[in-house]
């Protein structure tokens, strides 16, 4: 059964067949997301590399469940919580959700302009227009199709931090220890880096995407109601997607934590607050590699990142508004203003952050903070409608997910109070 599995194995088709799931996974690993990471590696060392082994099942479950609903209900996120649940419920998680991912931009615009900068030099803000109207061009003007494929490939550009681990020395010895058995002084310094990683892997806008990319994929193909085989085996690549697209993100950031914590930590430097940052003190330790890695590694990112955070936006303000929302949209013949607009705001909003006077450190704070409480509830709102019958019919999810996604939404619950307890 094996050999035949195998001999039916293709791997041109399976990496086509990667999507939502793998697209998810690589934009949670944003040039903000690189910065917390960098900060756990650089003040714990060895000892936050748990984190990433712990989260993965959660994060993955959880991922499965908001496709899953995109997929079978055919709307996305939004659209499901403004038929299920009170106005204001609604109203106040889009609103949350948009001001989140707006600060998001902000820090995420920010690190990539001071990236570009430390490598080629000149004005940090110029590249920071630049690459916002990059972002916001590709989105408008590109075919949905053709924008998933570049989507796609700019996930290679995550494969730079495992590049930098063989610039570096490694004691794997010592890894394999603290990964088995870290050392945790449950101090309250401890206690918000925890806060702050889990809320940086597992974020509300990577649900609101997924579910959304899911619905496009449906969209873009044939009408006809679907067989139920057919069916079954469209879930089941949302499973290995989803799976694949979250092990390569926790992967990546694992690489991170790692890589930093042989350098930054090992060389006493334990104050890390941006990405940009962690790439300049990287130049004199490990080499001009490993700074270079690092930095294209940001923009990369970075420009991956930045049309999911103002996409899954405009996705969630247009279901609650009810207006189109989708990337197929025509704006030269009309269509889609409404959903447009919210990603060019969310976008240039962003870069007009990066003008302000404003500490990109607690941009990224309060972002998380934001992402943090409204984790919560979304997640539990996903579970509670991933269980109905009324909504997901003979689809509902299994024991085996169900019972995943509601220990991934009591960890979450967990840890907002342990971040409510540090503040």
């Amino acid at each position: 059964m094996l050999i035949k599995d195998i001999r039916k194995f293709d791997l041109g088709r399976s990496v086509k067949r990667l999507g939502p799931g793998l697209i998810t996974g690589a934009a949670d690993d944003d040039p903000s997301g690189i910065a917390t990471y960098s900060q756990a590696g650089a003040q714990f060392g060895y000892s936050m590399l748990w984190t990433m082994i712990f989260t993965l099942p959660l994060m993955a479950a959880i991922q499965i469940v908001s496709a899953r609903i995109g997929y079978v209900t055919g709307h996305g996120l939004a659209s499901n919580i403004k038929a299920r649940f009170p106005r204001p419920v609604l109203l106040g998680v889009v609103g949350m959700l948009l001001v989140a991912n707006t600060l998001n931009i902000a820090a995420d615009i920010a690190a990539m302009a001071e990236a570009l900068r430390l490598v080629v030099g000149g004005p940090a803000h110029i590249y920071a227009v630049t690459f916002g109207l990059l972002c916001l061009v590709l989105q408008v003007f590109l075919s949905y199709a053709s924008y998933v494929r570049w989507l796609k490939w700019l996930t290679l550009a995550l494969l730079s931090y495992v590049a930098v681990v063989f610039t570096v020395h490694i004691d794997l010895a010592e890894v394999l220890r603290r990964v088995v058995h870290p050392q945790l002084a449950l101090n309250n310094d401890m206690l918000l880096m925890v806060v702050a990683v889990f809320g940086t892997t597992i974020s509300p806008y990577l649900f609101f995407w997924q579910a959304a990319q899911e619905v496009e994929d449906v969209n873009a193909g044939p009408s006809h109601p679907h067989p139920a085989a057919e069916v079954r085996g469209h879930l089941r690549r949302i499973k290995w997607d989803t799976i694949f697209g979250m092990t390569f993100s926790n992967l990546i950031a694992f690489f991170i934590i790692l890589s930093t914590a042989a350098t930054l930590h090992q060389a006493g430097i334990t104050d890390i607050q941006t990405s940009a940052q962690a790439a300049e003190a990287l130049r004199p330790l490990a080499g001009e590699a490993t700074f270079l890695l690092f930095s294209l590694g940001v923009i990369g990112t970075g420009l991956l990142a930045v049309p999911v955070l103002a996409g899954s936006a405009a996705y969630a303000v247009a279901e609650a508004a009810g207006w189109q929302g989708s990337l197929s949209l025509r704006l030269d013949k009309g269509e889609g203003r409404g959903f447009y607009g919210v990603v060019a705001a969310a976008t240039l909003g962003g870069v007009g952050l990066c003008f302000l006077h404003t500490d990109p450190v607690k941009e990224l704070f309060w972002s998380a903070v934001i992402n943090g409480v409204i984790a919560v509830p979304i997640m539990a709102v996903m579970m509670l409608l991933a269980t109905q019958r009324q909504t997901m019919g003979s689809h509902v999810i299994g024991a085996r997910l169900k019972w995943l996604g509601w220990a991934a939404t009591a960890v979450m619950a967990a840890v907002v109070v342990g971040m409510l307890v540090t503040l």
